[in-house]
């Protein structure tokens, strides 16, 4: 069995983050979203992956390298244009060749991985197997129907009215079928080759989909509020760990893991929490759910449930909160009157200021 993870697109809703930045990269409890995916499919057995790659593919590449790291074999497949998930299982044809396969978004992030579901359907060999969760806003999603009996009987992309509560969580598995149903279907209203599309020709064709109702904890990493959660879910597994230098004067709370390098003075750390290697955080409180990435700066600051990726500075910066701070970033306070926020802020960026 094969596994095709998506790691193309813009990553629109991440921006600015993404302007320079693969979405699949952007990092969890210090480590990118997309290498959770790929130890998932290896911890099912899957070590045969194929990455469909866009724009980012050189970071994606260097990344990831060939796999090995991981325990698996990686090979790489260009998609120019983000033209649909259906788009990407056509490009990847002659890779897959006649073998089943998992296809899982490469910024999707499933707790407790996805093994008991590759098992079953390795045991029970449907055509296709796709993961569904009740959403609140299923018109975001793809949307399955079921029957009486439990059985698919509909599926549709971001419906404008939405027949169930019901989304696709985006981890799908296919037998070599779904290849048939890929060549049969067009192009949807906005350009897109779907993979619900071909799902729903697989249900009309009499195809044997099997749904899997997960009440677990799925979420789609594309947008900084489900980012923050998903950091803090992680963070709540967190080993604890004193491997950097943290003084006399400071304080450890719960479960904090320091990173080796990183040093703590005259701070408060409440847990779950990650500094990051070669970080210092200086006379400063870093609260729950906050991860700070390596060679980052925090001094005379307050800082809880926020993510800062690495090499950036906070400084005399007051309170900060829900947050998602970039590489390199420079935050500071207003070191005299009158007081103003001066900012230098680059495309898509959100600011909200407690005025």
């Amino acid at each position: 069995m094969k596994a095709l993870v998506l790691a193309g697109g813009t990553g629109s809703r991440l921006r600015p983050i993404t302007h320079t930045s693969a979405k699949q990269l952007v990092p969890v409890a210090n480590k990118p979203v997309l290498f959770y995916g790929i130890e998932s499919l290896v911890a099912a057995d899957i070590t045969d992956i194929g990455i469909v790659t866009g724009d980012t593919s050189a970071e994606i590449e260097a990344a990831v390298g060939d796999g090995s790291a991981f325990g698996a074999r990686v090979t790489y497949l260009a998609q120019e244009r983000p033209l649909g998930l259906a788009h990407a299982v056509h490009i990847a044809r002659d890779w897959l060749g006649d073998e089943d396969f998992v296809m899982y978004l490469g910024d999707n992030f499933v707790v407790g991985g996805i093994k008991e579901l590759v098992d079953t359907f390795r045991a029970e060999r449907p055509d296709a197997g796709i993961l569904l969760t009740k959403v609140a806003d299923p018109s975001a999603f793809g949307v399955a129907e079921l029957d009486a009996g439990g059985r698919v009987v509909n599926l549709e992309e971001k419906p404008a009215a939405p027949r169930s509560d019901l989304a696709l969580v985006g981890v799908y598995l296919f037998s070599p079928a779904v290849h048939e149903a890929v060549a049969a279907i067009g192009p949807s209203a906005r350009g897109e080759l779907e993979i619900t599309d071909a799902i729903q020709w697989l249900v009309e064709h009499g195809r044997h989909v099997q749904p899997t109702v997960i009440s677990g904890y799925w979420k789609d990493t594309g947008n900084v509020t489900d980012m923050l959660e998903v950091n803090r879910s992680v963070l709540e597994q967190v080993e604890p760990a004193r491997l950097g230098a943290v003084d006399d004067a400071s304080e450890l709370i719960g479960r904090v893991r320091i990173e080796p390098g990183a040093s703590v003075v005259r701070s408060r750390i409440v847990g779950p929490a990650v500094i990051g290697p070669d970080t210092t955080v200086i006379d400063s409180y870093v609260g729950p759910s906050t991860s700070v990435d390596g060679d980052c700066v925090i001094t005379s600051s307050e800082l809880e449930f926020s993510i800062v990726l690495g090499g950036s500075r906070i400084e005399h910066a007051g309170r900060i909160e829900g947050s998602l701070i970039g590489r390199g970033v420079h935050v500071t306070g207003a070191q005299r009157a009158p007081r103003a926020h001066r900012l230098v802020l680059g495309d898509h960026s959100r600011v909200q200021i407690t005025t």
